[in-house]
C-alpha cells in the first residue's frame, strides 16, 4: 500500500505528495512592512517549515510573519536562530520509518496515540522474548530469544518526545485516529557539527516531498535511505546476508516513502499495563538517580553518552498534566513549564517547552524571552498576539488561530490576549531551561524597580508609579479578563499627575 494510505499530505500548490510532507523555508525583507496572521500565507497538512540558514548571515528584518496550514505560507526569521519544523500526519497502522538526524528535535503530539522506539548507542536490548528448545526426547534443552530490541514507549496526546541528535529512532499509529505531531528542530544546537541545515539519514524507505521555499521557487526533494550509496556485495558481506537482501536494504524500487503502511499492524513486545505501572513507580523512585545532566556537568567535563543511567532515561513526558502546572489561576488559565528540571533528558537536547491554557478573554503579562528563541504553535481557540523588537517597533500584530505557527526571537517582547473561546498553545523554546521576565503582576520588572525610578522614568507621580507596579496584586503569568484599575483612580487623571523630582 501506497505511504498516502498511512499518512495525509497535500500543498495547496503542488498538490499530494507521495511522503507526506511538504516544505517550506524562510525569507528575507528588510523594507517590507509588518504583518498580521489575516494575510499571511498557509500551508496543508503535513508541512515542513525552515528557519535559520547561515549563521554568518546578516539579518535585518523588521517583520515577523505566521505559518498556517491551509494556504502556501510566508514567515521571516529576523534573527537567523536556526529552526525547522515538520508536521506529521501518521494514520492509523501507519510507521514512521527508522532514521537518525543532525539536530536535536522535540515533539509534541497534537492528537492521536501510538508506540515509538529510541536505539540509544551501546545500550542493551532490555525487551526479550524468549522460547524453548526441545530435544526429540521432549527435554528442554536450551533457552533462545525469538526477538529482543531496546525499550518501546507508549505516547499519547499531550506528550513531549525528546529527539536527542544521532539517535535512531521511529514513531507507529496503533489507534483508530491519525497522530498528528509536530517535529521542532534546533539546527543551531551545538550537536549538529555539519552545515546549519536539517538533514535525516534514513535507515530505511526513501524522502520524496515538496518543498517551498519563501522568496524561491516550489521544488521537489528525494533522498534515499543511507544503504543506498553502499556497493551491494560490500554491503551483503559487511552484514551477513545475500545480495538480494542486500538490495531489498537499499529500497531502491520501494516508493512508499517515510510513512508505510503496515497490513496487519506491527506486532510488538511490549509490557502488559500492569508491568508499565510498576516500570513508572520505579522510574519516579529513581528520578534523581536517572540522568544527572547538569549543565555544569557537560560544561566541565566530557560525556560519553555510554552511561548506565543514560540507557534508561525517559524520553517522553505529558505537558498536558494539569497537576504539573506550575501556575494556575482558576479566571484566567495555567501555565506549564516542561524543563530540564521536571525532565532531565531535556539538557541532552538543550530545548524546553511551555504549555499555556488561556481562559475566555484572559491576557498574558507582556514578557521577553531572556536566554531562548521561542516557536509558537496555536492548539485551540484563538489569540491576539503583539510581538515588540529592540527599536520598540510593532513587527507582529495579529491573531493565531490553530495550526498556526509564529517565532518569538529572543529578548522580543510579546503580549497575548486569548478571545472569546480562549485558546491553547505549545511553545517550543531553544534552551533547556529557557527562562522569561514579567513586565507586569507578581515577579515583575516593574515590581523590582523602586518607585521612584519608574516614576522618573515616565515621568509620572510616585502615587501613579505605586499603581504600575501593584495594580496586578498577587497575579502572576496569566490575568483575569476586563481588568478595571481601581486601587489609584488617579493614573488616569493626567491634570493631577506630577512628576518625581
Amino acid at each position: 500500500m501506497a505511504s498516502g494510505d498511512a499518512s495525509n499530505s497535500a500543498c495547496a500548490s503542488t498538490g499530494a505528495s507521495p511522503a507526506g510532507t511538504t516544505a517550506a523555508g524562510i525569507g528575507h525583507s528588510a523594507s517590507a512592512p509588518k504583518r498580521s496572521a489575516s494575510n499571511a500565507l498557509v500551508p496543508h497538512e503535513a508541512t515542513i517549515v525552515t528557519g535559520g540558514g547561515a549563521k554568518t548571515k546578516e539579518v535585518d528584518i523588521n517583520e515577523l510573519e505566521v505559518y498556517m496550514k491551509e494556504k502556501p505560507i510566508r514567515w521571516v526569521d529576523p534573527t537567523g536562530e536556526g529552526t525547522f519544523v515538520i508536521r506529521r500526519v501518521i494514520q492509523p497502522q501507519g510507521l514512521l520509518v527508522p532514521r537518525y538526524t543532525n539536530t536535536p528535535a522535540m515533539v509534541y503530539i497534537i492528537q492521536g496515540r501510538g508506540f515509538m522506539g529510541l536505539t540509544f548507542p551501546g545500550c542493551p536490548a532490555t525487551y526479550q522474548q524468549q522460547f524453548q528448545e526441545f530435544s526429540p526426547q521432549g527435554q528442554s534443552q536450551s533457552q533462545k530469544f525469538r526477538d529482543e530490541h531496546q525499550k518501546i514507549h507508549q505516547f499519547r496526546q499531550g506528550d513531549i518526545v525528546a529527539l536527542p541528535a544521532g539517535v535512531a529512532h521511529w514513531f507507529y499509529n496503533d489507534g483508530d485516529t491519525p497522530v498528528v505531531a509536530i517535529y521542532v528542530y534546533d539546527i543551531n544546537n551545538s550537536a549538529n557539527q555539519l552545515e546549519p541545515r536539517q538533514r535525516e539519514f534514513l535507515l530505511s524507505g526513501n524522502i520524496n516531498r515538496v518543498q517551498q521555499m519563501y522568496g524561491r521557487s516550489i521544488e521537489q526533494y528525494f533522498g534515499q535511505n543511507i544503504f543506498n550509496g553502499f556497493g551491494v556485495e560490500l554491503l551483503s558481506e559487511a552484514l551477513g546476508i545475500n545480495t538480494v537482501a542486500a538490495k531489498r536494504l537499499q529500497s531502491q524500487n520501494d516508493q512508499r516513502g517515510e510513512i508505510i503502511h503496515v497490513k496487519n499492524g506491527l506486532q510488538l513486545l511490549k509490557p502488559t499495563l500492569a508491568q508499565q505501572q510498576e516500570q513508572a513507580q520505579a522510574q519516579a523512585q529513581a528520578q534523581y538517580q536517572e540522568v544527572q545532566y547538569s549543565v555544569e556537568q557537560q560544561t566541565s567535563s566530557r560525556w560519553n553518552g555510554l552511561e548506565e543511567n543514560f540507557c534508561t532515561i525517559k524520553a517522553r513526558l505529558n505537558i498536558e498534566n494539569p497537576s504539573r502546572a506550575n501556575t494556575y489561576n482558576p479566571r484566567a488559565g495555567r501555565i506549564t513549564i516542561l524543563n530540564s528540571q521536571k525532565f532531565p533528558i531535556l539538557n541532552l537536547i538543550q530545548m524546553s517547552a511551555t504549555r499555556v491554557n488561556l481562559y475566555q478573554n484572559a491576557i498574558l503579562s507582556p514578557f521577553w524571552n531572556i536566554n531562548a528563541h521561542s516557536l509558537i504553535y496555536m492548539i485551540q481557540g484563538r489569540a491576539r498576539v503583539q510581538v515588540v523588537s529592540n527599536l520598540g517597533k510593532t513587527v507582529f500584530d495579529g491573531v493565531l488561530r490553530p495550526g498556526q505557527l509564529l517565532i518569538i526571537p529572543q529578548n522580543y517582547v510579546v503580549l497575548k490576549k486569548a478571545e472569546r473561546e480562549g485558546c491553547q498553545y505549545i511553545a517550543i523554546k531553544t534552551n533547556a531551561n529557557a527562562f522569561v521576565s514579567h513586565l507586569a503582576g507578581k515577579n515583575s520588572v516593574f515590581r523590582a524597580l523602586p518607585v521612584d525610578v519608574v516614576a522618573n522614568a515616565y515621568r509620572i507621580s510616585r502615587e501613579q508609579a505605586r499603581s504600575l507596579k501593584n495594580n496586578r496584586g498577587e497575579e502572576h503569568g496569566a490575568f483575569t479578563p476586563r481588568f478595571q484599575q481601581q486601587t489609584y483612580p488617579g493614573f488616569s487623571n493626567e491634570s493631577e499627575s506630577k512628576t518625581s523630582e
